[in-house]
């Protein structure tokens, strides 16, 4: 009885050993042969194919291993939001972030976001991706090549679309569409939003962030370095704030300290880059008379938003497009 035991032992461990030796032998050759079976599988064989990569698009931004150049830029583990878990700055962030604007006798920045998160949530989920997920997002720049495109319902298919500063969509809709999830302003450039869009607040010094508050509760600050509205028309609940960290990522990493500080436009992108698993670009750069322009303006020669002082825009073209080169990013490069 004993030696049927032992043998019976023996045959389930060969047993075993073949089917974990079949079961190995099969995912290694649907890893090495993955779009051919995506084409004649079901639920199960695209589940799992989509543990192979962080995201459920044919190609996603954040998969590693595809491009040196980008692996050496892109660090997940910066977070882009300023949040009640997420609000510690590093000396050096602190220094480098109080010099973007001159700020004069600023508050103690942590009484500065105590003060912030006793208005706004201070939370987010955005920055969660999953792999059974394909996020698309646009991120719509306001050049003048946006003009005559009728880029606008392509770009309201996108699961996110972001804009940025003054961007009206109002009699624009036919070239640059009329869904906004995310508006990226800073106190200066602020505007009117929808109760369903979120405002992303760019900071540049701690009176923004005491600009929030009181533009949300008392109105008694109407002034920055510039005239700013003592109230503003968003949902507060949806009010976002751009990590300073996040910012010096992205001065340090990408732009290789080029330029002041980053553009608005570019910071968008490359939020955009952490946040999105597809990401499209459209309104970026000139128009194809070599005009710098917002889309709005009658006059496309009287434009000069590129020629701003602070920014590097030659250096941060050249950026968008290796990232587009190396297929991490799309770009609609319009008339």
């Amino acid at each position: 009885m004993v030696a049927l035991r032992h043998r019976n032992l023996k045959l389930f461990a060969v047993a075993l050993a073949f089917f974990a030796i079949t079961i190995t032998s099969f995912l290694l050759n649907f890893t090495q042969n993955s779009e051919k079976y995506f084409r004649f599988s079901g639920p199960f064989v695209r589940f799992i194919a989509s543990m192979r990569r962080p995201c459920g698009c044919e190609t996603c931004v954040s998969e590693a291993e595809l491009s040196p150049w980008f692996d050496e830029r892109f660090n997940q583990t910066v977070l882009p939001f300023l949040t009640k878990q997420n609000n510690l700055l590093s000396e050096s962030t602190y220094k480098w972030w109080l010099k973007l604007q001159s700020e004069r006798n600023p508050m103690d920045i942590n009484k500065a976001v105590e003060e912030l998160f006793k208005v706004i949530p201070g939370e987010t989920s955005l920055s969660e991706r999953s792999p059974y997920q394909c996020r698309t997002c646009a991120v719509v720049g306001n050049s003048g090549n946006l003009k005559e495109t009728d880029y606008g319902p392509d770009i309201d298919s996108h699961n996110f679309v972001f804009r940025m500063n003054h961007a009206p969509t109002a009699k624009f809709e036919k070239d640059v569409g009329n869904k906004t999830t995310h508006h990226f302003v800073y106190p200066e450039s602020v505007r009117d939003l929808s109760e369903n869009v979120s405002m992303i607040l760019i900071p540049f010094k701690t009176l923004d962030l005491q600009w929030v508050v009181s533009a949300l509760t008392t109105g008694t600050i109407n002034f920055t370095y510039a005239p700013v509205p003592r109230k503003i028309k968003v949902t507060k609940d949806k009010i976002l704030v751009y990590n300073p960290e996040f910012m010096k990522y992205v001065y340090d990493r990408w732009l290789m300290n080029h330029g002041r500080y980053p553009s608005t436009g570019f910071l968008s992108v490359i939020f955009a880059l952490h946040i999105c698993d597809k990401v499209d670009l459209y309104g970026f750069g000139a128009d194809s008379k070599g005009n710098w322009h917002h889309y709005w303006e009658n006059n496309p020669s009287a434009g000069a938003f590129r020629q701003t002082g602070v920014h590097d825009g030659d250096f941060e073209a050249d950026i968008i497009s290796n990232l587009t080169s190396i297929k991490k990013i799309n770009i609609y490069r319009g008339r």
